[in-house]
């Protein structure tokens, strides 16, 4: 069975197996996902369960963390606040039994609760599967980022 919530400390080692599988997936395989890693993660993910600005929460089938997710708010200039999902993810044997939804049924809320008028969250070019997830959570694209890469990095950007 299928459950998520607020991760708590002894939680903390399963994310973070998972954040490094997340960077790792990221890195490897999605377009533009190096540069996502070197710019918008940070080398772990923040993981303190007591922030009050963050929460951390995880998705479980049968007791075993297979995902987790991490938001965060953010002041906007003109006042009010934005929700932003810092990261998401679940493993890939796990996808598609409704885990990273669970876990959006966690998330949703605390932002609405933290007077959030809005919610962000990324989703790699070519990342269909990410992109049809966040579109079945309500979402849809409000800002799209060109690049233009310079050289050779050693793989796409």
């Amino acid at each position: 069975m299928e459950t998520a919530r607020r991760a708590d400390d002894a939680d903390l080692p399963a994310v973070r197996r998972l954040a490094a599988q997340a960077r790792a997936e990221l890195g490897a395989e999605e377009r533009g996902g190096r540069l996502f890693i070197g710019r918008e993660t940070t080398p772990e993910p923040v993981l303190d369960v007591d922030d009050p600005d963050r929460i951390v929460v995880v998705g479980a089938i049968d007791d075993t963390v297979v995902g987790y997710g991490v938001g965060r708010t953010e002041p906007l200039r003109e006042g009010g606040r934005l929700g932003i999902v810092e990261e998401l993810y679940v493993e890939p044997d796990a996808r598609g039994v409704a885990v990273g939804e669970g876990m959006m049924d966690v998330l949703l809320p605390w932002f609405r609760d933290q007077g959030c008028t809005g919610v962000d969250a990324a989703a790699l070019p070519g990342a269909r599967a990410t992109k049809n997830f966040f579109e079945r959570s309500g979402f849809s694209a409000r800002l799209l980022v060109m690049h233009r890469r310079f050289g050779d990095t050693g793989g796409s950007a």
